[in-house]
């Protein structure tokens, strides 16, 4: 297949880029940058510009474009941000389409676990509602705009868990004090985190450009696990202690909104549709992924 991606220069995206180039298929990458090859076009979508012929001849394109969730505080500016820079990138490329006689068949619009905002431990399949947080409102509205695709185009909205990696990724500064031993649960512990590895991402992404699947698309693994079970086994896995338990008062005092919208909150997430259309994963369990982690593999 022909996809685009744009927002290949993050964790997932550039992941995915080597996946499915390894998998034979032809990657062309959106970026911001003046390019530095063929594979790469630019566009701006702050300004909504995009030479639809970007576009053209496109099996799928994949949405990643938004600014980082949990890169910095949350101001009232910030969440601004957050919102303008994910619906800018996703109305650029429905515009795009509508343009083109021949758009492409699939379009792939990265949405979040933050959709279903503080959940319980309530199974969440891919039919429950909506939380009531700004990631969730974000969500909701992300969504909406990829919708607006034109008639034809099937649209996909995966709503990515945890993502874990060697390299941190969602972990952030977690992963390096687990390896120092001085790491531990975040908040009480009992908050369900949807997580799904790395290589697990941009295998269901590959799936999803190449299935029958529409509409919204729970991407996490299979098993799931509360905060205190997925960082003791992966300190397990790194054969270090997991003691020192950061509470929320601190979490709230540290990162502020932050920690009540991306931390705290749990979200018992069932990749109902990936199951039912057949997807295998590679770390279906978490003692399989923390051992991917800690480069047991």
């Amino acid at each position: 297949m022909h996809i685009v991606i744009a927002g290949a220069s993050g964790l997932i995206g550039t992941h995915l880029s080597a996946t499915l180039r390894e998998a034979g298929h032809d990657v062309t990458t959106l970026v911001r940058r003046e390019p530095t090859s063929a594979a790469e076009i630019r566009w701006d979508p702050a300004a909504r510009r995009l030479d639809p012929a970007a576009l053209a001849g496109a099996d799928a394109v994949i949405n990643l474009s938004g600014a980082g969730i949990g890169d910095r505080p949350w101001t009232r500016r910030r969440i601004d941000e957050l919102m303008t820079s994910r619906l800018a990138a996703t109305g650029t490329l429905t515009a795009a389409m509508a343009t083109l006689d021949d758009p492409p068949r699939t379009f792939i619009s990265q949405s979040a676990s933050g959709y279903y905002g503080d959940s319980g431990s309530a199974q969440l399949r891919e039919n429950a509602s909506p939380g009531s947080g700004v990631l969730s409102r974000i969500c909701v509205e992300w969504e909406a705009a990829a919708h607006r695709a034109p008639a034809g185009v099937r649209v996909v909205t995966p709503r990515t868990g945890v993502v874990l990696s060697p390299a941190g990724g969602a972990l952030g500064r977690l992963l390096p004090l687990l390896r120092l031993g001085v790491g531990g649960p975040l908040g009480h512990g009992r908050q369900y985190w949807p997580w799904i590895t790395l290589p697990d991402v941009a295998a269901a992404f590959m799936f999803l450009a190449d299935s029958g699947l529409h509409g919204p698309v729970n991407v996490c693994a299979p098993e799931s696990a509360d905060v205190n079970a997925l960082v003791g086994a992966l300190a397990s896995a790194l054969h270090r202690p997991a003691f020192f338990r950061v509470p929320s008062p601190a979490l709230r005092l540290v990162l502020g909104q932050l920690a009540d919208e991306l931390i705290l909150p749990s979200q018992r997430m069932e990749p109902a549709a990936l199951e039912a259309a057949g997807f295998q994963w590679q770390h279906p369990s978490l003692a399989q992924a923390a051992a991917w982690v800690a480069g047991k593999h």
